[in-house]
């Protein structure tokens, strides 16, 4: 038995974890959705070590949302691995605030790299807040380049969709805000993927957060495919949820 580390710097945080049936597919590879719901958590593992819980920022009125994710897979991990998850802040553009990680294995080799963009927001008017009014802590940037694309604004163009049909959103989808959780999000793109792609092992996964989805919301789901990358559309009924784009 071994036990697993955290370490806390003052601009990183890093933790062991290993990968569980539950976060693989078929294949014994790691999700995606996995992927990304590690990134999501270990922001939040990253406050709350810093005593910058939920409840803390909901009360100083300075929340963050998710909006824009980038993941690059060098080597794709399997069920059994052991990771070492880091994770950095990278400073700010425009009005999204950055963060930045890496996931390496125990001989040090760089598995997964991702980059996200956050939104600051009050959690109570719903507005949008600039980078700059966040008071709870000094962003920090992270000291070293991250072997991933930045993520980037995903369109699917108007002609040329193949309809993937809809996908009804569940009470087991929901997170603690009430709404689909940002890394369910790539399992519901992999259900919609062509039977071909979904045996293949993503090279890079780009997927943006437009509007919230809620319990009982159906999402039109339309894709398109240009070789070997895949992009995706979930619509709701106020307009568009999400976009992926999918890397072979």
């Amino acid at each position: 038995m071994m036990d697993f580390k955290q370490i806390l710097t003052e601009n990183s945080y890093s933790r062991q974890e290993e990968l569980v049936f539950w976060d693989c597919d078929r294949e014994k590879r790691a999700r995606p959705a996995a992927l990304l719901s590690k990134m999501a958590a270990f922001a939040g593992y990253d406050y709350d070590a810093r005593g910058l819980t939920y409840e803390k920022l909901y009360a100083l009125r300075e929340v963050f949302l998710l909006s824009r994710a980038a993941i690059q897979i060098r080597d794709c991990p399997h069920a059994a691995d052991v990771l070492t998850v880091t994770t950095w802040e990278n400073g700010a553009k425009g009005a999204h605030m950055q963060r930045v990680y890496e996931m390496r294995d125990q001989a040090g080799r760089l598995r997964v790299s991702g980059k996200s963009d956050w939104i600051l927001v009050d959690p109570i008017s719903r507005k949008i807040l600039r980078p700059a009014s966040f008071t709870a802590k000094e962003i920090t940037t992270c000291p070293k380049e991250i072997d991933c694309p930045d993520p980037r604004k995903v369109v699917l163009p108007k002609e040329g969709r193949t309809d993937l049909g809809t996908r009804t959103v569940r009470w087991s989808d929901l997170d603690g805000n009430g709404h689909l959780f940002s890394g369910n999000y790539a399992d519901i793109v992999w259900d919609a993927l062509p039977a071909e792609l979904q045996e293949r092992t993503v090279k890079q996964f780009f997927v943006n957060y437009s509007r919230e989805a809620v319990l009982g919301e159906t999402l039109r789901l339309s894709g398109f495919r240009e070789g070997d990358v895949y992009r995706v559309e979930g619509a709701g009924r106020d307009g568009i949820c999400f976009t992926a784009e999918c890397v072979f």
